[in-house]
């Protein structure tokens, strides 16, 4: 089955996002800080709000649970733009050399609906999607839930087997997989061209 179609998370494969290009300098000690982000503002906390409850919520929540922690949970999304270092270069100039080809260009990740906006408006790289974006926190779904993926299939009427889905998480890859995506699994040293190469999918 010819790929026609390429689908992109985004953090960890085009945009480098870690709370510790904050905190590391809020903390100044590392062991403070790695206790607080496991801890206190672990994923498992975030990703509800990627999920689509609300960022004033979610604060509220763990302030009430870690009231010792307050002011260090309100300086998270008070600081969010800092976490969000920068984009990565050499995947980003795949994804534009992508733009001048035939295939179809689609971004399915797990984002909070109140932060998105932010990396859509100073990032130039998204325009380049034309739209085709599925974000978690407008779905209220999540991956890996399988729900998500149907959301953009069903939306834009594409199929699994025709689509490559590009992830830096091994469970979001091995549930595209299951729904019959080809993948490709983003490691900090994985050569994205050569991986989209071996799918047959050529980039000058």
């Amino acid at each position: 089955m010819k790929i026609k179609n390429i689908v992109f998370d985004f953090g960890g494969v085009l945009m480098d996002w870690n709370p510790r290009y904050f905190f590391k300098d809020y903390f100044n000690d590392d062991e403070k800080m790695e206790y607080f982000l496991e801890n206190i503002a672990q994923d498992e906390w975030n990703i509800e709000q990627d999920r689509g409850r609300s960022l004033s919520e979610g604060t509220e929540i763990q302030v009430k649970k870690f009231p010792d922690w307050e002011q260090e949970i309100r300086a998270y999304y008070d600081n969010w733009t800092v976490m969000l270092k920068s984009d990565i270069p050499q995947n980003v100039d795949i994804l534009r050399k992508l733009k001048n080809t035939d295939y179809q260009l689609f971004g399915l990740t797990n984002w909070s609906a109140e932060t998105f906006p932010y990396a859509l408006e100073n990032y130039d790289f998204f325009q380049l999607f034309d739209g085709k974006i599925v974000v978690s926190g407008t779905e209220k779904l999540i991956k890996p839930d399988p729900k998500i993926w149907h959301v953009l299939l069903e939306r834009y009427n594409i199929q699994a087997r025709e689509s490559v889905f590009i992830d830096d998480n091994l469970k979001n890859i091995e549930m595209a997989q299951s729904l019959g995506f080809n993948t490709i699994h983003i490691l900090p040293d994985t050569d994205l061209k050569q991986e989209l190469a071996q799918l047959g999918i050529e980039i000058q």
